[in-house]
């Protein structure tokens, strides 16, 4: 049986975008200008594929955890 895949969602701090990328990969999938228009995208994508994904926090009491959805 194959792994579920796990989508990634987080801030870079070069740029302070929102990227997309699957877990064990190094390559971003996607990025955005903002947090919302990230888990948006990968809701629907984690969705269509059977996947999951989780959202790293970048600021707060949370902030270098992950938030799994």
């Amino acid at each position: 049986m194959a792994e579920k895949k796990i989508y990634h969602v987080s801030k870079r701090k070069e740029d302070n975008k929102w990227q997309v990328f699957i877990r064990g990969s190094d390559k971003v999938i996607k990025l955005f200008k903002t947090k919302v228009e990230a888990e948006e995208y990968v809701k629907v994508m984690a969705e269509n594929q059977g996947a999951t994904y989780v959202t790293h926090a970048s600021k707060g009491a949370h902030k270098g955890k992950m938030q799994k959805k």
